[in-house]
């Protein structure tokens, strides 16, 4: 017996590519429109699992045959969610928080099996970022990379010269932790059989 087809419930070109990178093919992209807003005092790990289970849950509804997988990726600084950057001044604002620190991506993964059973995972990295001085922020804000991006930067552009340290899964800060979502999916096939 085959594994069941495979949908990502992303429309994110990323996650996607990266599902490419270690052979995985969706059969499907079906995006999942659901609120993504934080909810009062929620922590980015409860966040970003949240997030990837409604995504999951809500394509698997709609196509009970199939593996769903649903991810969101959060950029958090402390407790705080940064958002998406979707106009230049969050970016600037998103990208002075992050000057000099060290901050955290979280991502979350949802797997909806045929029968319906969820599996999930968290994956927690650590980035450092350089003290960006002003001329560097505006480079970068020029560049229009960080449009739509968690936290104001995309770690696999122009970005990445200015990341002193990562621990952690480099995936993930794309958007897909690829050791943990092989995993999940290798675990999937083989319940299928």
């Amino acid at each position: 017996m085959t594994a069941a087809p495979l949908i990502l419930a992303s429309a994110s070109p990323r996650r996607k590519a990266l599902l490419e990178q270690i052979g995985v093919i969706p059969d499907k992209i079906i995006a999942a429109d659901i609120d993504e807003a934080p909810l009062k005092a929620e922590l980015p790990r409860d966040y970003v699992l949240r997030l990837a289970r409604e995504k999951a849950l809500l394509v698997a509804g709609a196509n009970p045959r199939a593996r769903v997988l649903g991810a969101d990726t959060a950029v958090a600084c402390g407790r705080r969610i940064l958002p998406k950057a979707e106009d230049e001044h969050t970016a600037r604002e998103c990208l002075a928080l992050l000057s000099g620190r060290a901050h955290r991506v979280y991502t979350g993964v949802a797997l909806v099996a045929p029968d319906g059973a969820v599996r999930t995972r968290i994956v927690e990295t650590r980035v450092k970022v350089r003290r960006l001085d002003a001329p560097a922020i505006q480079d970068y804000i020029n560049s229009k990379e960080w449009d739509g991006k968690a936290g104001g930067y995309a770690i696999q552009g122009l970005f990445a010269k200015h990341i002193a340290g990562i621990i952690g899964s480099h995936p993930n800060v794309m958007g897909l932790p690829l050791y943990e979502v092989a995993n999940l999916l290798a675990g999937s096939a083989d319940a299928s059989k």
